[in-house]
């Protein structure tokens, strides 16, 4: 069941917060890499930092489509959403076969948590170098080489918990 938090939801805070700040390292990143934040791939960006949620490929086309115009095809969007994940603007969440936007410049090899609340929906993120160094030890121990490094961990999340939800 998912219920919808007032302006005290830290998720929401969060994306409120660093969503500015994210959209321009984007545009910089983008200049600095020699590549194009085209017009879907930034309408794209800025809906996934406008929700605290985690959105699938249909949503985010149904989001940014023109009002009353036709439907963003799905390809359009995945190779938007593609892009945005490659350079490490997005994130894409397995468990929800969906996407979020990233609120942190993070390195290539940097492991992220994601706490995912199991009753509103909002996901904060989160690394530490006591994680990183574990997984590192996880993956040295099964000589396992790992490509992409995401922890995703559901549960409730404070406001939840003091809400009874």
């Amino acid at each position: 069941m998912h219920h919808t938090h007032g302006e005290d939801c830290r998720h929401a805070e969060d994306h409120r917060r660093h969503a500015a700040e994210a959209l321009a390292r984007a545009e910089r990143i983008c200049r600095e890499r020699g590549l194009r934040l085209t017009p879907i791939r930034r309408q794209a960006l800025e809906a996934l930092h406008a929700d605290h949620r985690p959105v699938g490929a249909y949503d985010l086309a149904d989001r940014i489509s023109p009002a009353g115009g036709r439907r963003l095809a799905p390809i359009s969007i995945y190779r938007a959403l593609d892009f945005l994940v490659e350079q490490g603007f997005v994130h894409r969440l397995s468990s929800k076969n969906a996407y979020i936007a990233c609120l942190h410049g993070h390195g290539a090899n940097e492991v992220v948590a994601f706490l995912i609340c199991e009753a509103c929906g909002g996901v904060d993120e989160d690394s530490s170098p006591a994680m990183k160094k574990a997984v590192a030890a996880i993956a040295e121990n099964r000589q396992f080489s790992p490509s992409h490094q995401m922890v995703e961990i559901v549960g409730r999340c404070e406001h939840c918990r003091s809400a009874g939800s």
